[in-house]
């Protein structure tokens, strides 16, 4: 993470050099992510999602989300680089890293039909990004808190505190809405797939590529966050008690079980952990 910019420079100038680091852009491209997606968002509501101005707002939502987890894994690999690790991760490796599957995903969506659910996990992260961002960088820009005096053996690299009411409240939003927005997430992720089934059931255009795509996609979300595989258990839970419910025919529990026994043998043939030395933590 970039130093924050010298308090003792005027604020254009603070904030100028704010805006000259990457992160800057990963930033904007989080804020650019959420403001197109409101807009196709009242098109949507409207029905008019086939507009041109809402064509272009769902295009460039997913531009956006490409290029800040393009910024990502360029400075993920940029560090790596400077660390001096001589042996290139594999591409298991590479694929096994969430920012790359979430990068690959946008390139994905942006090329696809239109799926509008498909926005919505990228923006509810980007809205825990622009917060988290707002907190730590902008509002100290701003503010330009003056470094407090360093008590023994403190890091003299540490970031000065800043006595901001706004900070503290998007600290308390982050701290109490994320784990029960990362489960939301998780389940719109589920929720994509069979809309995305659907839509392959009824051989809508690309969808055939697309679910085998995203099958792959939340394959490797399933093996890496305890949110997707919470809301598989808490789903699959739901249907046993719906097919084991009194007079529900026999034929739907055989098919449910199919369904579970298939689930599983999908789920064992796809294990790759064992060839690779561990998924990468997710970054942003």
């Amino acid at each position: 993470m970039a130093p924050p910019p010298n308090p003792n420079l005027p604020l254009q100038e603070r904030l100028m050099a704010l805006a000259k680091t990457l992160q800057f852009g990963w930033f904007v491209g989080h804020l650019t992510l959420i403001l197109t997606t409101i807009r196709y968002g009242f098109s949507w509501l409207r029905m008019n999602y086939y507009t041109r101005t809402a064509q272009v707002s769902y295009r460039t939502a997913f531009i956006a989300a490409a290029v800040t987890y393009g910024i990502v894994v360029y400075k993920t690999m940029r560090a790596r680089a400077k660390t001096g690790a001589r042996a290139a991760p594999s591409p298991l490796a590479l694929l096994a890293d969430e920012n790359i599957q979430y990068l690959a995903m946008a390139l994905v969506w942006l090329f696809s039909p239109q799926y509008p659910l498909a926005l919505i996990p990228y923006t509810i992260y980007s809205v825990f990004h622009v917060a988290t961002y707002t907190r730590a960088n902008l509002i100290p820009a701003v503010l330009a808190p003056k470094p407090a005096p360093e008590a023994d053996g403190a890091s003299p690299n540490r970031r000065p505190a800043v006595n901001s009411p706004l900070a503290d409240q998007i600290g308390a939003f982050v701290k109490e809405y994320y784990d029960a927005s990362m489960a939301i997430v998780s389940s719109l992720e589920i929720a994509l797939w069979g809309r995305i089934f659907l839509s392959a059931i009824l051989f809508q255009r690309r969808s055939w590529i697309l679910i085998v795509l995203y099958t792959a996609f939340l394959r490797a979300r399933f093996t890496q966050s305890t949110h997707i595989q919470n809301s598989f258990t808490q789903l699959s839970a739901r249907v046993d008690s719906l097919v084991g419910a009194q007079g529900t025919p026999p034929a739907a529990r055989q098919v449910w079980q199919i369904v579970k026994d298939g689930a599983k043998q999908f789920h064992d043939a796809t294990d790759v952990g064992k060839y690779i030395s561990g998924p990468a933590k997710k970054t942003s």
